[in-house]
């Protein structure tokens, strides 16, 4: 066992009970080290599934959001990223939302920076017009 470190103050603690196995320890004389050790590990990789919400017969993909969340992001970069052959686009109700309250990004800033089209309310006819993909 490591040497053990000096009892931290109160302000170490993170909750009340992790305050109070610390004193009860060292009002019973057991030599301890708190948070001395780090351990990494890697979470199980989980598959899931992407369902577009349009598919046009040119291969375009559509997805639309009204509400552009964290987690779609997140996702919309994973499957771009593991699927950079098709060819999905954006559409918006209005593409200035900004991503979150502090943000200056808006919707269409993120797809300008993740390279993905994007449109406002209706889905542009040269989306509708452009040759298929393959």
């Amino acid at each position: 066992m490591a040497r053990p470190r000096r009892l931290a103050t109160s302000s170490a603690w993170r909750s009340g009970l992790e305050e109070k196995v610390a004193q009860d320890l060292t009002s019973r004389g057991v030599r301890f080290v708190f948070e001395g050790r780090k351990v990494k590990y890697t979470p199980p990789l989980k598959e899931h599934t992407y369902t577009p919400d349009f598919e046009l017969e040119n291969g375009v993909i559509i997805e639309t959001k009204g509400y552009f969340t964290s987690e779609d992001r997140k996702k919309m970069r994973w499957v771009k990223e593991q699927h950079p052959e098709l060819d999905i686009r954006m559409l918006f109700g209005n593409a200035r939302n900004r991503i979150n309250k502090g943000s200056s990004t808006t919707y269409a800033d993120w797809c300008e920076k993740y390279g993905y089209k994007w449109a406002e309310k209706s889905v542009p006819q040269e989306w509708i017009d452009a040759p298929r993909k393959d």
